[in-house]
């Protein structure tokens, strides 16, 4: 594994190309309110941390600066997407995406179809508070399903309108969150700055068409 990362106990694959997946009826649903819900599978990828080493080093990572009040900073994490026509940057990630849209496709009634990737160098980087409002988010229930490889960061969550405890999910390893129903409109999701040591770790955002 890779030299930055203390891999867990369950994910000792050393070569990425055999990275594999775990069952996806073993996820656990929470039904968080106002229509949303997130599942949580721990471990879902096998061989997380050979699959870090190999997205980190061959991804065409991509640094981005954004307007903020009088000022333009950069954005804190590298980020690389891939669309619906893109082949993805490797083949267990296609074999997650199909798993995905093959055991939602009754609820979502749709396939996944694009692959967002943002990659966290350490506790500095981090997103913001935000949901996947950009298209159809904003105005029908939908999915965005996470698949985290390398360090753990946390995922928190909070209502929209404020109301309510924040939750917190932390996810690296392989883990899966997937955030359903009315989740993207009614809730917003945050990877949060942490002065903690970090390693780095990299997410995987399956959408279907429309969903950013």
């Amino acid at each position: 594994m890779s030299q930055y990362l203390q891999g867990s106990l369950l994910d000792q694959a050393q070569d990425a190309d055999l990275a594999s997946l775990t069952d996806l009826s073993a996820a656990r649903r929470t039904h968080i309110g106002n229509g949303a819900w997130v599942d949580v599978l721990p471990g879902w990828l096998r061989g997380a941390g050979a699959l870090f080493d190999r997205l980190a080093a061959e991804v065409p990572w991509r640094a981005e600066r954004r307007s903020m009040y009088d000022r333009v900073v950069d954005v804190p994490r590298l980020l690389a997407f891939f669309g619906e026509q893109d082949a993805l940057p490797h083949p267990v990630l296609g074999e997650a995406r199909a798993a995905l849209s093959a055991y939602y496709a009754a609820e979502l009634g749709e396939p996944f179809v694009t692959a967002g990737l943002c990659y966290y160098r350490d506790g500095r980087d981090s997103v913001a508070w935000h949901g996947d409002r950009i298209g159809r988010g904003a105005s029908t229930d939908t999915m965005v399903a996470i698949l985290s490889v390398g360090s753990p960061r946390d995922l928190l969550l909070r209502p929209r309108d404020g109301g309510g405890p924040t939750i917190r999910h932390p996810v690296g390893h392989g883990d899966l969150l997937v955030m359903g129903g009315s989740c993207q409109r009614t809730w917003d999701h945050a990877v949060p700055k942490t002065t903690r040591w970090t390693g780095p770790r990299i997410s995987i955002q399956f959408r279907p068409h429309g969903v950013g």
